[in-house]
């Protein structure tokens, strides 16, 4: 693949063409494309390809794989991001292609740590299994010959010479059932799960596997190729990272943050000091939970917890005027001189507002952010409870925050699991009395524009200097183009190196 700095040469090709370029919704990505785009496609494909393999995390993690919701929520996600899921629809071409290249993309990306290889590989695994379940069974025996698979359906006398011996090793299959399925004689050692499991008939060194069992061993060969290929673009890596139009990129995005900044906000001013406190109870994401306590209890917060804290103020509305008279008169009640803060705070404050310094307008951090940046260390408060709290502890919280035991054994579960922004939405679903959210959570703002939805109707904030009760904006998922989300994140390495360290 070839990159350019202008626009991409668009291949004309004939119908025929075309299809014979992607015969297939789905593909075991065995040839690396071999066109020119430009280095803005390149940016757009890998970012829409992290927002759909993140949605198929969330969503494997909140519904059952398989079932009719999980399906029809993955389909609406693969069809808003315009990347191929089904087979027979017109005019495939393009959905299919992006599809092809934004994977061989991520490969560059995701193959730099064994943790990005794991997860990586596991969500491709389980997109291939959902548009595998949806093929047409008279295309699978094509996506087979495709993917250089060698396995061949057996014809019906076959099958009906060995009927009993198939359906007595696959229990759930019966006779009925066998008469539409078919079943595929597959050399031995490509199904040793199923043989582990005693879920297969062997037969002269060959497994007789129905349909409804050949993914399983599809993705085991999908697992293993994908593997060997993952280390094989780790090896020659460097060689593309002396692009240095492309490492920036390449470093940054398995960690970057794709969705809203919400560094600029509709309802700024219309929050007012008095509410933050009665806010912070209802709307407020665990992390920023406890960084509220921790200020009003101690009256202070170390650089990484005001860091944290004070652009999540921002992002809900508090104004620079809010924000330093908020910070000032917390930390006079620790017994702060109010010169030694104007002297050693007030500036950084106006820096984060993008007042002085580069004038740049900081972003508050995304979920992913927190959670894999500048760790809490004792006496800090910032960082993620799901990810940095021991588990005993986090269990003491939740159950202060009025969480069910059944509610916070879930919670664990997720966390035991490292699916900490979906233990984050489960708890936003439990403390909203809401079954599902309907949104996959990935920021703090999101958190609490989203629990205002909810609790206000959908109406938008007004400040109300008397009332606790604030009224809110309906979050809507504004998706950034791909140099808009890479410069947010750009804006929040700059934050970090250009001299905040006494806010």
């Amino acid at each position: 693949m070839q990159f350019t700095g202008g626009k991409r040469r668009k291949l004309r090709l004939a119908g025929d063409q075309r299809n014979a370029c992607y015969p297939h919704s789905l593909q075991f990505y065995l040839q690396p494309p071999t066109e020119n785009i430009s280095l803005r496609e390149f940016e757009n494909l890998a970012i829409d390809r992290v927002k759909l393999l993140k949605s198929v995390e969330n969503l494997g993690v909140s519904y059952v794989k398989g079932t009719e919701q999980y399906q029809s929520k993955l389909e609406a996600e693969i069809r808003k991001l315009k990347f191929s899921y089904r087979e027979n629809l017109e005019d495939e071409y393009e959905p299919r292609r992006r599809d092809h290249i934004s994977h061989f993309i991520l490969r560059l990306a995701y193959c730099q740590s064994e943790d990005l290889r794991r997860w990586f590989i596991q969500q491709e695994m389980d997109l291939l299994r959902f548009r595998f379940n949806i093929l047409p069974k008279d295309k699978i025996q094509n996506f087979l010959k495709d993917s250089h698979l060698q396995f061949e359906a057996i014809s019906d006398e076959e099958k009906s010479l060995r009927e009993q011996e198939i359906i007595a090793s696959s229990p759930s299959l019966s006779g009925v059932q066998l008469e539409t399925e078919s079943v595929y004689k597959i050399p031995f050692a490509d199904a040793l799960d199923l043989f582990r499991g005693r879920k297969v008939y062997l037969e002269d060194g060959f497994a007789y596997v129905p349909l409804k069992d050949i993914v399983a061993i599809i993705l085991n060969e999908f697992r293993a190729k994908l593997s060997k290929a993952l280390a094989l673009t780790a090896r020659s890596l460097p060689a593309v990272q002396s692009d240095e139009r492309l490492q920036p990129l390449l470093n940054h995005l398995s960690h970057s943050y794709t969705g809203q900044d919400y560094s600029m906000q509709g309802n700024t001013g219309k929050i007012s000091l008095d509410q933050i406190d009665s806010l912070s109870t209802k709307s407020f994401p665990p992390c920023m939970r406890q960084l509220h306590k921790a200020l009003r209890e101690n009256h202070h917060l170390r650089h990484g917890g005001r860091m944290q804290y004070g652009l999540f103020l921002k992002g809900i509305g508090l104004t620079l005027e809010q924000a330093l008279q908020f910070w000032k008169q917390e930390f006079i009640r620790g017994k702060m001189d109010p010169d030694k803060f104007d002297r050693g705070y007030s500036y950084n404050i106006r820096h984060s507002f993008g007042k002085e310094g580069k004038r740049t307008d900081y972003t508050p951090f995304s979920c992913l952010k927190i959670i894999l940046t500048n760790p809490p260390s004792q006496g800090d408060y910032h960082g993620c409870p799901f990810r940095h709290s021991d588990p005993e502890l986090l269990k003491q919280k939740l159950q202060t925050y009025k969480i069910s035991p059944g509610g916070i054994n879930q919670i664990l579960d997720l966390v035991k699991g490292t699916h900490y922004q979906v233990a984050c939405q489960k708890y936003f679903e439990m403390t909203h009395n809401v079954d599902d959210c309907g949104f996959s959570l990935s920021h703090p703002n999101q958190f609490f524009l989203e629990s205002q939805r909810i609790l206000n109707g959908g109406k938008d904030i007004k400040k109300e200097s008397t009332q606790p009760e604030p009224q809110a904006k309906p979050s809507v998922q504004k998706l950034k183009d791909s140099s808009s989300a890479l410069a947010s994140l750009n804006s929040s390495l700059e934050m970090d190196m250009e001299g905040l360290e006494d806010f």
